[in-house]
């Protein structure tokens, strides 16, 4: 692709950095959007719009078309991985999230790997990838609108048995926090510092200058373009394994695992998986489910910034000094920041249950707080 457009100098960077600045500003909006309509439409309907752009952007022959068109595609996909972890969390109670996001994204660690296979294509081996990529989303958009659900208590494969108890499991997993759309709780997420801690703890640059550059660096070591395509497979392939088994592992320690992994990111593949854990520790601690849904959606927003660092990290090969040192920099602030999350939710647990014990605040009286969100009395941080 750098040949076929002409990607001289910072033209790739920049284009990859392109993507990221409607990216991060279309994920709030975009699942404030999905509460306010139904999941089983906005979903698939942004899904359409981004495989759409995906299947034209084999047809782009000039730099110019490239921007404009990786402009669009952040803007078009900026809701697919906020939102689906939101409806995730309108499923599942927070003991069970981990596992299921990191299904989803392991999804995304191995299209990488199909990504380097398709590559082999061809002269134009990248074209491939964006039509074939691009059309196997909006297949998939298309059977979403008729086979996705919105909500447990309007599913139609569960019987009242099922439906009556996923819907009380749910309720005591949230402490009857509030479920529907008020604008306080948007607000309510835009002012709480924990939401920029965990944003700010997440693994994003490591990740993202993991994908936009390992065929770059694998072929700086000597290797052709081809080779150093198919070479970046495994990396994903295993990351992808590990992404599924740490989330599984998270179920119970979410933190422990989210200061374990940036230790283990030498390693290189293990930067997936610590964005699973940290969404997953970061919804699970924000209470009702609109500012649920904004606080995960700031995490990945203000995560995504991170990627327009990425794309301009690796810029002195062949030993990318610069890069590898942005990234140790990086993992470092995610332990510390890590590490002072689980401080600050130990305390706050504790004086929550010091002002229950002083003023006799039980679960009979849950209703008083049902709009507090987090800050009720009631809920509790999980660590």
């Amino acid at each position: 692709m750098s040949k076929d457009l002409n990607l001289i100098g910072f033209r790739y960077n920049i284009a990859a950095a392109v993507f990221f600045i409607l990216s991060s500003l279309a994920e709030v909006p975009s699942n404030i959007a999905l509460k306010l309509f139904r999941p089983s439409r906005w979903i698939p309907t942004i899904m359409v719009a981004w495989g759409l752009v995906m299947t034209l952007m084999c047809l782009i022959n000039t730099y110019q078309g490239l921007i404009t068109a990786r402009v669009f595609l952040g803007l078009t996909e900026a809701g697919l991985f906020p939102g689906i972890n939101f409806y995730i969390s309108l499923w599942y109670p927070r003991s069970e999230r981990s596992m299921r996001i990191a299904i989803f994204f392991s999804a995304a660690t191995i299209s990488g790997a199909f990504g380097g296979l398709l590559a082999m294509g061809g002269l134009h081996g990248w074209q491939w990838i964006f039509c074939l990529e691009g059309l196997a989303t909006m297949i998939v958009a298309f059977a979403a609108f008729f086979f996705m659900y919105d909500y447990p208590d309007t599913a139609s494969f569960l019987t009242e048995r099922e439906r009556s108890y996923v819907i009380d499991m749910l309720k005591e997993d949230s402490r009857g926090l509030a479920t529907h759309y008020d604008f306080r709780f948007v607000l309510q997420a835009l002012k709480d510092y924990k939401t920029y801690v965990q944003a700010w703890a997440s693994l994003i640059v490591p990740g993202f200058a993991i994908a936009l550059f390992t065929p770059t660096i694998i072929n700086e070591l000597g290797f052709s373009a081809a080779n150093a395509q198919l070479l970046s497979v495994p990396p994903y392939v295993i990351g992808c394994m590990f992404t599924i088994l740490w989330g599984i592992s998270s179920c119970t320690r979410k933190a422990i695992l989210i200061l374990r992994t940036p230790v283990l990111s030498s390693l290189w593949w293990a930067s997936f998986p610590s964005a699973t854990v940290e969404l997953a520790w970061a919804g699970s601690n924000a209470g009702g489910d609109m500012k649920r849904g904004v606080v995960i959606a700031m995490v990945i927003g203000l995560g995504n910034l991170g990627g327009i660092c990425s794309s301009f990290v690796y810029l002195d090969p062949p030993r990318f000094h610069i890069g590898h040192g942005a990234i140790m920099g990086w993992l470092t602030l995610s332990i510390l920041l890590s590490c002072f999350a689980m401080w600050d939710y130990k305390r706050i647990n504790k004086q929550k249950e010091e002002l229950c014990r002083e003023h006799g605040i039980t679960e009979d009286r849950r209703d008083e707080f049902r709009d507090m969100g987090d800050e009720s009395p009631l809920f509790r941080y999980t660590i």
